[in-house]
């Protein structure tokens, strides 16, 4: 007898299609229940058995016919063919292989996944990079897409791999306003997000054995990606000014990564001095330095530094940017700005990886640009986050006045917590703690490679976003982490 679950009541059963006999049929065939030269039911009889029409039992036996797990003869039933894989046991479930993978197969699979979704019933959740919806500017960004749309090209064909020339012209133009970088208009690859463009410089500047200076603690996924092609961290310390320049001397690596403007995630910027000790190090060491600019729109307390790039004309760096924290972290558009010897491989590495990026909305935020709604709705979020983070120091000086110590405030869209009365040992805690009251906050332990010294110490430090939130949220979820944290304290 053939068991199909959809045989339950005679209504499902008459719902029974082809697809479902040829699955069942099939399953006992490799689990034995049919052995090789047994004889399986007519179609008459088993179309009967099923209620189903004697065509759709036909049709899944010429299915199991033309893969060869049946052989059909005029005038005798189906017959079970000998396979040449063989059956497996009734009772014996397949066997789990491990993947044959290739040497970065495995070592992406010695990294473990980082899935940091909450779920939704959170009340407040400070994870740093979400943004609020209501910020987005919806009705100017549907009006850059449907002009984009309604301007039909002469034909649908691939593009540049670079991405669009016109974004990229838009973006040459505002790159001099805002940040006083000068390039050519070769020099810029459009990437799907700036974790794109991190991939695209791994893959091309390191090799097995080679070795990438990053920040401790810094940007975890810049070091998985380094990590990736074999290559080798070289972790240099921060402080208030950002990486330790001092401490390069005697490292000979391929590339540096830093967040040179506002450090992630403790908030230094970088002063001139160790910028151009920096570059010297990369040329005498004929490195590149990866410069990620990845909010420099964000600045409340202090006044804008220049990129490493603009220095010296921006030999020997790559600078990094992206809309993810202007418009949305789900729109993946970012840039590379590469030196002139660079532009050409980097072309083709995009067009080898993925072609182009979508071209509709490159598009549009070019047009966004071009009109100047793009830099209006920049100051416009930009001070709608200056109000969130003012928000936020205020309840947390409330809540927990000399008993916290906040950092990295003057820019961006995070700051760092460290809770002075709390021992490194209770972050987990905390963080556990926190979320079973409704509210997800984000350990900084992830984001070091080992213990700084003096920069870390012995407390529990935290990562908040607030760009995402209300005031109203900010309050209540601050608050909450008071109670959670004189929880944790109590049981310490």
């Amino acid at each position: 007898m053939v068991q199909l679950e959809s045989q339950a009541t005679p209504r499902r059963a008459r719902k029974i299609g082809a697809r479902q006999i040829y699955d069942a049929l099939k399953d006992q065939i490799l689990s034995r229940v049919y052995e090789a030269g047994g004889q399986l039911p007519s179609s008459r009889n088993l179309s009967n058995e099923l209620g189903v029409s004697r065509t759709t039992v036909t049709v899944a036996y010429e299915q199991l016919a033309a893969e060869g797990f049946v052989e059909l003869r005029q005038g005798t039933r189906p017959r079970v063919a000998a396979l040449p894989f063989g059956q497996r046991s009734k009772d014996t479930a397949p066997t789990q292989q491990e993947p044959r993978l290739s040497a970065y197969g495995e070592r992406l699979r010695a990294i473990p996944p980082w899935l940091d979704y909450l779920p939704g019933s959170l009340m407040v959740d400070f994870r740093y990079g979400d943004l609020a919806p209501s910020d987005f500017p919806a009705r100017a960004w549907k009006k850059a897409v449907n002009s984009v749309i309604a301007q039909r090209p002469s034909r649908l064909a691939y593009d540049d791999p670079r991405g669009s020339r016109r974004l990229r012209q838009a973006l040459q133009g505002y790159l001099w306003r805002a940040r006083t970088l000068r390039c050519d208009l070769e020099q810029i690859i459009i990437v799907n997000g700036s974790q794109q463009g991190l991939d695209l410089c791994a893959r091309l500047l390191l090799d097995p054995g080679s070795e990438f200076v990053i920040e401790n603690p810094g940007y975890r996924m810049a070091r998985q990606i380094f990590a990736s092609t074999g290559a080798s961290p070289v972790s240099i310390a921060v402080d208030g000014e950002g990486l330790k320049t001092e401490s390069l001397e005697g490292v000979r690596a391929r590339l540096a990564y830093v967040t040179p403007s506002h450090q992630f995630p403790l908030g230094g910027v970088m002063p001139i001095s160790r910028r151009h000790q920096l570059l010297e190090w990369a040329r005498e060491n004929d490195a590149y330095v990866i410069e990620d600019d990845y909010d420099s729109e964000y600045r409340y307390d202090i006044s804008p530094v220049p990129p490493l790039h603009s220095l010296e004309t921006g030999t020997n760096v790559i600078y990094l940017g992206t809309i993810s924290k202007t418009l949305s972290p789900m729109m993946r558009i970012g840039y590379l700005i590469v030196p002139p010897e660079l532009q050409d491989v980097f072309a083709t590495a995009k067009q080898l990886f993925d072609r182009h990026s979508p071209v509709t909305e490159q598009e549009a935020l070019a047009s966004l640009i071009e009109s100047g709604a793009y830099e209006r709705h920049v100051r416009r979020v930009r001070r709608l986050n200056r109000d969130r983070r003012e928000t936020l120091l205020n309840a947390l000086q409330r809540a927990f006045g000399e008993r916290m110590t906040v950092e990295g405030a003057d820019a961006g869209l995070h700051v760092v917590v460290w809770f002075n009365e709390l021992p490194k040992l209770s972050e987990a805690a905390l963080v556990e703690t926190a979320r079973r009251a409704g509210i997800g906050v984000h350990s900084i332990s992830p984001l070091c490679e080992q213990q700084p010294d003096e920069t870390m110490a012995d407390r529990t430090g935290l990562v908040m976003g607030y760009s995402a939130l209300t005031p109203r949220q900010i309050e209540k979820g601050v608050q909450l982490l008071l109670a959670a944290a004189k929880t944790v304290k109590g049981q310490s």
